[in-house]
This record gives structure tokens, C-alpha cells and sequence, in this order.
């Protein structure tokens, strides 16, 4: 094999850091040595130059109509212009068509919109950026829409979250073709994170719906996120909150979808992950410190939220971190 043909599809009101985030990473593969190296293209309806959601134009390097290349990987780009792509029966038949010369399929964000239109996600377990997974699978319910993970692999076919889960996935692939050297390399070249694990989030703690304008969640919130190793019982809480267990509880689900419990749950796992990654901490410092009664607990909420057991993620994912004093 000379190269792995990398075709990307665009269109109007394509999100841009979905098309860049896959390409830049793609090329700098290249100059560290990715062999065979990446030829990434950027293919549109009739090759015309396409304005992206940010205003800038990009220049396309090949017709999708008359594209008939064997390919490495069909990526399907996401944006605010995903509707009128799926609704676009050109395009939806020659990514169906594009899809049968590749090794793998993709989408960024909504592109997999474009993807179910073209029924290559029927019976697929398939994420995209949460704001637009009840629609997908409202519009599509053959797919089986999963709002919460960067990326999903189910098949020959990928499927990510919003905007930058494009260089995740992306760095999901180079490792796939080339190793985990080369996928660091290209990290610490892109100064990301190698890399977060697919089944991970698409929010955090600190970005997800606990931002919260009830001031007495957000509070509790704000002690829980501080000191997830001290007692967080939902008797102590409420106690701290100056309200029944049964007024605290209905206060999370409304302003946080979560029982108090759950967001407990949530914080120490991911807190317990910053750590692992971070320190040098044995696992029973990270379970002591992160409230985790036992290292088998830890264990079993990695396994719920990352779909990896600890050590896994700590191997997979750390680099050389300094060494924290227990």
C-alpha cells in the first residue's frame, strides 16, 4: 500500500473544526512518519468550494459524484448544514456509494445525520453531539442512539460527538494504523489529551448540566466537587442544605437530571480519572482520596461511565506524570 486515501465530505455550513481537527492530525501522522502516509482529500458536491459555519471558504479537492477510488476511510464531516446535506439525494447516494469502497466509515458530530439518511447506521449503536441525539434518533429509531460517549466504534463504522471528539476519533484510527507511538506522537504534536477513551463523556462535571442557577444545588454541588472524599451521604447533604433528603433529591433532578447519589458517583469517577492520569498515586490512594469505599467500587464505576477497568485507563492514558505525595 502507497497511501491511505482519506476522504473527507463537505458541504455548506460544514463545521470547520470537524474537517480540520481529522486533516491537521492526519498530516502531522505524515511528517512523524506515518507509513503508509495519509492522502486526505476533501470532496464536494460538484467539487465546489464550500462556506463553513465560521464564514471561511474551503477549496475542495475532488467531485464526490465522480470520485471511484478504493478508499481507507470515508469520513462524513458534521455542521449546522447537516439537514440540508441528508436531505440532499446526490449526496446521501454517493456516500452510500463511497461507502462500499472504504475500509471504514465515519462521522463527525451531525454528520451522522447524513450517515442514517444513507441507512448505514440501521441496527448501529451510534453517537453524535448530544444537543442533536434525540432528534437523530427520533428522526432514525433503526439506529441505536447513545448521546453520552466521545466515539463509538460499532463495526467498520465510527461515530463521534461534537466538534473536537474529530480528533479523538482521528487518534483512535492513527493508533489502529500505526501504533500507539506514532498516536502519542501526533498528541503531543496537537498538545491533546491521548487520548480520552471513547465510552468517555461528552460532558464533564465541570461542563455538564451541574452549572446549575439554583443556588442551593449549586452549593451542594460546589461541595461535593471540592471534597468528593468526605462524607456524601444524602442524609449529610441534606443536613449541609438545610432541607429534607426526599426536597434535596427533587432539587438535583431538575436543575441536574441526577440524584444526589448519582452526581456523588459521577464527581469521584471523574475526579479518580484526573488522578490517574496526572499523579503517580497507587490505586488505593486514588480510592481514598476520590471517597471510593473500596478499589473494587472504583473498579465497577470505570467500568459504568469509561467502559475500562482503572489500571487500563491509567495505562493507556498517563504519561510520565509527577510523582504526588499520599
Amino acid at each position: 500500500m502507497d497511501e491511505r486515501a482519506f476522504l473527507v465530505v463537505g458541504y455548506d455550513s460544514a463545521e470547520l473544526l470537524d474537517i480540520a481537527c481529522v486533516t491537521s492530525a492526519l498530516q502531522i501522522a505524515n511528517r512523524i512518519g506515518a507509513d503508509p502516509p495519509y492522502r486526505t482529500v476533501l470532496a464536494t458536491p460538484g467539487k465546489r468550494d464550500i462556506t463553513c459555519d465560521s464564514g471561511l471558504r474551503l477549496c475542495a479537492g475532488a467531485s464526490l459524484e465522480r470520485f471511484n477510488e478504493p478508499l481507507d476511510t470515508l469520513l462524513v464531516s458534521g455542521g449546522l448544514g447537516h439537514e440540508a446535506a441528508a436531505a440532499s439525494p446526490l449526496l446521501v447516494g454517493h456516500v452510500r456509494r463511497l461507502a462500499t469502497l472504504a475500509r471504514r466509515v465515519a462521522s463527525v458530530c451531525t454528520g451522522s445525520t447524513v450517515l442514517a439518511e444513507a441507512g448505514l447506521l440501521a441496527n448501529r449503536r451510534a453517537t453524535t453531539h448530544w444537543r442533536f441525539a434525540a432528534r437523530l434518533a427520533h428522526r432514525y429509531p433503526d439506529v441505536l442512539v447513545d448521546p453520552c460517549p466521545i466515539y463509538i466504534r460499532d463495526g467498520d463504522i465510527a461515530t463521534s460527538g461534537g466538534v473536537t471528539s474529530a480528533l479523538d476519533l482521528t487518534l483512535s484510527f492513527i493508533e489502529e494504523d500505526h501504533g500507539v507511538a506514532l498516536a502519542r506522537g501526533v498528541a503531543l504534536g496537537t498538545v491533546a489529551y491521548l487520548q480520552r477513551p471513547g465510552g468517555q463523556a461528552q460532558m464533564s462535571m465541570f461542563l455538564g448540566p451541574g452549572t446549575t442557577e439554583d443556588l442551593l444545588v449549586r452549593r451542594i454541588t460546589g461541595h461535593i466537587v471540592s471534597h468528593p472524599d468526605h462524607d456524601l451521604s444524602v442524609a449529610t447533604l441534606a443536613r449541609r442544605a438545610g432541607v429534607s433528603e426526599r426536597h434535596l433529591s427533587r432539587l438535583f433532578l431538575v436543575a441536574v437530571r441526577e440524584t444526589p447519589a448519582q452526581y456523588v458517583r459521577r464527581v469521584r469517577t471523574e475526579a479518580a480519572a484526573q488522578l490517574l492520569v496526572s499523579t503517580r498515586l497507587p490505586l488505593t490512594a486514588v480510592t481514598r482520596r476520590c471517597g471510593f469505599g473500596s478499589t473494587e467500587s472504583l473498579r465497577q464505576a470505570f467500568l459504568d461511565r469509561y467502559d475500562t477497568p482503572p489500571s487500563r485507563y491509567r495505562r493507556e492514558r498517563a504519561t510520565k506524570p509527577p510523582a504526588v505525595p499520599s
